[in-house]
């Protein structure tokens, strides 16, 4: 298929994204962009979340680490189930007994406005790493695939899709997002499983063949049992549900589609629906990236991690399974960068410039400086994709892993210092100091870690590390309450 066609697909994607955004976004005000009115559907949310919880990376990534580290990445799956029920039963309910649209408020009313305001920006740096490391993934391989081919620069390739994102999100924001997620959920799943029946059925397998196949090659071995390693079974079940917690029931983003539902009810639904469904897809892509490794030994291919998938779908694969898997990685795109940068927009907004706090702007004035702020952070997204092209690493899903262990931690600590004791600190800047000071210190103890502990290497469970150090350094500079 010709790179002109492929492409053509894409914008008629894109085209679909706009006609929905404008449906949605008739008569759409700031509550609206903030919280969809607290009127979205509990269904249409559990199933956007999908797209939005799994991104590009999970849909390039997740595939190309089998090879590696077989199907253990389930260890960190089981741990997102647990995490879910913590937010479903522990933080929704206190979100929205606070009646909430930033969830940082929670901090504000817990401790004050120094704390709110370190939550909050501690979130736009966790989120803004986060999403435009997913960016990245996605657009650079747009950018091998097909740019290249067309001659257009990456730079160009960049702004072009972050300027597609701002224009569908500009008017409607979480109104509009939970029906395009919806759409772009659809589209990525259904890419998912015609990958996976096509390669089966190019390989004369079926799903018990399939399965056999993989555990001669050692690809379906989900427990790590190594107390040494990274991947030890109880680090990366305890990790994932941390992880779970921090980047969704303390980010805005995922948080902010969840409180857009009208009842808390709803809400938990939505939640373990979705937790439910996650399982299931995350081993689909585990499957698939198995059916690939195979796929790529018949053919002789020396391609792997995250180049693996868009090589045999783009290269290997018959005309119209590339259109759907561009579809489908498009489709994984735009759920986590859409919501990304209204989360950041409304956290910035309502949390460090404090919109709703003053009576004296209108309704319209609001808007003028959300506008203002939503293409301010577009320009921060590009800015930050271009500095991943320099420093551009093979696997990505471990790199925002990584990262997500240093920026959430904070937030972990704060939270759970807030929910777990009754103790209060003055509210000045030491707060925002501890803060910065526990993601350095668990560096250096990531760092050294290995010959402290005898080999010891520390996983995913450094977000819960960063969260004790935080915790008990809040501890250190608080006080009983009076009465207690």
């Amino acid at each position: 298929m010709s790179t002109t066609l492929l492409f053509s697909f894409v914008i008629a994607y894109f085209a679909i994204l706009l006609v929905v955004a404008y449906i949605t976004s008739r008569n759409s005000t700031n509550e609206s962009f903030f919280i969809g009115n607290k009127n979205s559907n509990w269904m249409l949310v559990a199933f956007g979340m999908i797209g939005t919880s799994l991104s590009g990376v999970t849909f390039v990534s997740v595939p190309g680490t089998v090879e590696t580290n077989a199907f253990s990445y389930m260890q960190v799956v089981i741990g997102y189930l647990l995490g879910y029920i913590v937010i479903a039963y522990v933080l929704l309910p206190i979100y929205y007994k606070m009646n909430l649209t930033s969830i940082y408020n929670y901090l504000q009313q817990r401790f004050g406005f120094i704390a709110y305001k370190t939550g909050a920006l501690f979130f736009i740096i966790s989120r803004t790493i986060g999403a435009t490391a997913r960016l990245y993934l996605v657009i650079n391989v747009l950018q091998i695939f097909i740019l290249d081919k067309l001659g257009v620069p990456f730079v160009v390739t960049a702004l072009i899709i972050l300027l597609m994102i701002l224009l569908y999100t500009f008017e409607g924001g979480v109104k509009t997002i939970v029906y395009t997620d919806t759409l772009q959920t659809s589209f990525m799943l259904i890419g998912l499983l015609v990958c996976v029946i096509y390669i089966m059925n190019n390989l004369g397998l079926n799903f018990g063949d399939t399965m056999a196949t993989l555990s001669a090659k050692g690809y379906t071995n989900v427990f790590n049992t190594d107390v040494n390693s990274k991947g030890f079974f109880l680090k990366q079940i305890l990790g994932g549900a941390f992880i779970t917690i921090a980047m969704t029931g303390l980010d805005q983003e995922m948080m902010q589609k969840n409180i857009s539902v009208k009842t808390l009810k709803d809400s938990q639904k939505n939640i373990m629906t979705f937790s439910v469904i996650i399982v299931f897809v995350n081993f689909l892509f585990l499957l698939l990236g198995g059916l690939l490794y195979i796929f790529a030994e018949q053919k002789g291919l020396a391609v792997k991690g995250d180049e693996l998938f868009p090589t045999i779908a783009l290269t290997y694969l018959p005309p119209i399974t590339a259109v759907i898997f561009i579809i489908a990685l498009i489709s994984a795109l735009f759920p986590s960068a859409d919501g990304a940068l209204t989360a950041l927009t409304s956290s910035f907004c309502i949390d460090m410039l404090g919109i709703k706090r003053n009576p004296a702007l209108s309704e319209k004035a609001q808007k003028r400086i959300r506008m203002t702020v939503h293409l301010s952070l577009t320009l921060v997204f590009m800015l930050c994709i271009l500095v991943f092209k320099k420093i551009d690493n093979k696997s990505i899903i471990g790199v925002i892993l990584d990262l997500a262990g240093y920026t959430y931690g904070p937030l972990l600590g704060l939270f759970s210092f807030g929910i777990l004791s009754k103790r209060n600190f003055a509210d000045t800047y030491l707060v925002t100091f501890i803060c910065l000071l526990s993601p350095v210190l668990s560096y250096f103890i990531s760092q050294h870690a290995h010959n402290w502990l005898g080999g010891y290497q520390i996983g995913i469970e450094l977000l819960l590390i960063n969260g004790l150090i935080t915790y008990f350094g809040l501890l250190m500079i608080s006080k009983k309450p009076a009465g207690l």
